[in-house]
């Protein structure tokens, strides 16, 4: 189960950056706000049912003070990413100023720098549940960590699109912007992995690593895709998409599981 709850991902992400196969043009601006909404929307949903509720129930023993490794782990999760994107030069589409500390790396590599931020916390999300599942004693199934996954593949279809339309637009070829799109989605396996293992030697940790991809997972919403779903003109598509997306995520969570 595994590997089949790393390579659902992969497959939103490859599917997505594919779309560069069958357009010619910059996707509008209108598409863009509302993608953004929708993975927003995905994210925070996964945030809450998937990590957070289950962190906290993991800890039912604890009494009044159930909630307090959740909070914990929250917390890091968030330093976690406020410091990977501190310490990272990176480049948001639609800017010309990078992020981080001054770098030679090129355009497309901050620009794939970024979008790596954002799939790491997804990345870690799938993989505390693929480790959770494992262990009976975490009350996760094997059903919600494939939910889990497959949410997660849902939102990489329009991140993949994202990365690779922008590539194509900006004059390279078709099946190179599908590469680079495909490659800003290689950290969530690793990610995945590195958790995984963690977990694995040691259980009690789970409800913290829960928690902590929980708050990863919100870094990246309320620091990149909130503003950049928010600025400008039809903000109205990515309140919509935003709806849509954490809607869809919590009926998964709670209905399919």
């Amino acid at each position: 189960m595994i590997i089949t709850g790393l390579l659902i991902p992969m497959a939103g992400i490859i599917l997505g950056s594919a779309i560069v196969f069958f357009t010619r043009h910059q996707m509008s601006e209108l598409l863009q706000k509302t993608l953004f909404g929708f993975a927003a929307g995905v994210m925070m949903a996964a945030a809450v049912w998937s990590l957070l509720l289950p962190s906290i129930e993991m800890c039912d023993d604890l009494g009044k003070w159930a909630t307090v490794p959740s909070a914990l782990g929250f917390m890091l999760g968030i330093g976690f990413l406020l410091l990977i994107d501190i310490i990272t030069p990176h480049l948001h589409f639609g800017t010309t100023k990078p992020e981080g500390p001054r770098s030679r790396l090129s355009r497309t590599t901050m620009l794939l720098l970024a979008v790596s931020i954002h799939h790491l916390p997804e990345g870690m999300a799938v993989g505390v549940v693929l480790a959770g599942a494992e262990h009976a004693e975490t009350g996760i199934t094997s059903m919600s960590a494939l939910i889990v996954a497959a949410g997660i593949a849902i939102q990489n279809v329009p991140e993949g699109a994202i990365v690779s339309i922008p590539m194509r637009a900006a004059g390279k070829s078709r099946w190179k912007s599908f590469t680079l799109g495909c490659l800003s989605g290689a950290i969530q396996p690793i990610g995945a992995i590195a958790v995984i293992l963690l977990s694995t030697a040691s259980i009690p940790l789970l409800p913290y690593m829960l928690s902590f991809a929980a708050g990863a997972m919100l870094y990246v919403v309320v620091e990149e895709l909130i503003p950049e779903a928010s600025s400008g003109t039809h903000t109205n598509l990515s309140t919509i998409g935003f709806a849509t997306g954490f809607v869809l995520m919590m009926m998964f969570d709670t209905i399919m599981a």
